[in-house]
């Protein structure tokens, strides 16, 4: 295993250039095949868990719910405030000109936080699996399994290449939406909140932004150049492109047919979007379910 992991690292850095020794010796990131194992393992359960699940019952998970997302919405806010602050720090430090090896420990620890940012990749992973064991199997989307398999990935080689520069831009970005989003889907598992949690659709919009925002910081740095590696920065703006293809339209489907079907119904269409119509049960249920995306 050791040759062929020695191999494989010496064919990436003759293809993208020598890796970054401030990450040698850190967890998962000295060799690429654990990542890829966990990720192969990931889509095979995302393949057999709901045939597992399709004769038993779904589990509730109501307590591991709560649980699971107070702690990755506790985890996004810690890795949003820990780059923006050390990202000040060193930017103030630089138009001083204090001295390098400050700056030096800086970065260090926006890149420890960086691997923070890659390993919470794997713990959401459990965003599908709890999906599996409530057979909420409708929720499994390309979209999902696109976004959650490819981003670990991308971060096992952003760590080892580019763990520095405008790389903490988009985790940055990406760590303030998940503390909304995981905070909506906590306080949503807690079934006497759910009246009040009315700004779902809100949270694709920011994510969206997200996209937008990303695109444009990159953009500069393609027009404007840094130094920081042009093959990364014309990756990223493809990766994002597909996410807002992607999550557009997610939200036409989860949002504006809803909005057509209930203008439908609100005129004396038979639509319905609870089941019943006029209070007689609906035969042909057409209920709109909203799909949950990271």
């Amino acid at each position: 295993m050791e040759t062929f992991n020695h191999k494989l690292n010496t064919y990436l850095e003759s293809w993208m250039g020598p890796r970054d020794q401030r990450v040698r010796g850190w967890l998962l990131l000295d060799n690429y095949p654990p990542t890829f194992a966990l990720t192969v393992m990931y889509l095979l359960i995302v393949w057999m868990g709901p045939k597992y699940m399709k004769h038993r019952q779904p589990y509730s998970c109501r307590g591991l719910l709560v649980l699971y997302n107070l702690g990755l919405t506790l985890l996004s806010f810690y890795m949003f405030y820990e780059v923006n602050t050390h990202a000040l720090q060193d930017v103030l430090k630089k138009i001083i000109g204090r001295v390098l090896n400050q700056i030096w420990k800086l970065t260090l620890c926006i890149i420890n936080v960086l691997w923070w940012y890659y390993f919470s990749k794997l713990i959401e992973f459990m965003d599908t699996f709890f999906f599996i064991l409530r057979k909420n199997n409708h929720q499994i989307t390309v979209l999902h399994i696109y976004h959650h398999a490819s981003m670990l990935n991308i971060w096992w080689f952003v760590m080892n290449w580019v763990p520095c520069g405008h790389s903490y831009f988009g985790a940055s970005l990406n760590s303030f939406v998940h503390v909304v989003m995981y905070s909506y889907y906590g306080l949503s598992a807690i079934p006497s909140m759910r009246p009040y949690l009315w700004w779902k659709k809100y949270i694709t919009q920011l994510q969206l932004v997200q996209f937008f925002l990303t695109v444009s910081q990159t953009m500069c740095a393609v027009i404007w150049p840094c130094g920081f590696p042009m093959g990364w920065l014309y990756f990223q703006i493809s990766y994002m492109v597909t996410l807002i293809i992607l999550f557009t339209n997610f939200y036409v489907q989860a949002y504006n047919k809803k909005s057509i079907s209930l203008k439908e119904h609100q005129n004396g269409s038979s639509v319905s979007t609870n089941g019943h119509v006029n209070g007689t049960p609906s035969t042909g249920s057409t209920t709109h379910k909203k799909l949950r995306v990271d």
